[in-house]
């Protein structure tokens, strides 16, 4: 599992760790039964504190999306994609509400915001075909 940590980020470091864990999770990158990197591994990985590690791993056992395995180390369990997906799109939807609330405050008409989305959503769709070929 590759780890971007951006420690200039708002974000703390180990809520950018559960993100990418989750994220991951719900992209099909981490499967169901399969092990997280073990602390060391994932602060060694991500250059930070395995502190700070082993605080997004209790995070994630809480939040039922990890589960210990003894013996063997943290693995993914079985209700955690459909969690993950859920938790992916509020997320974004908050991040949404957040730029459009903005937008609104500033006085972008309705009109002019769904011709940006449009168009961005062309773009971004566009530079992710190219990567794919």
């Amino acid at each position: 599992m590759f780890l971007r940590i951006d420690p200039a980020s708002s974000v703390p470091i180990y809520e950018q760790i559960v993100r990418q864990v989750k994220f991951a999770i719900a992209n099909r990158t981490l499967q169901v039964g399969e092990h997280v990197p073990s602390v060391r591994e994932m602060a060694s990985q991500g250059a930070v504190n395995p502190n700070t590690v082993a605080r997004a791993y209790r995070e994630l056992q809480a939040d039922g999306i990890l589960v210990p395995i003894r013996g063997t180390g943290l693995a993914v369990t079985p209700e955690a994609p459909q969690l993950c997906r859920k938790q992916r799109l509020e997320l974004v939807r908050e991040r949404l509400q957040s730029v459009l609330t903005e937008a609104l405050q500033n006085q972008i008409e309705p009109d002019e915001l769904r011709k940006m989305l449009e168009s961005e959503l062309k773009r971004l769709s566009g530079r992710k075909s190219t990567r794919s070929e």
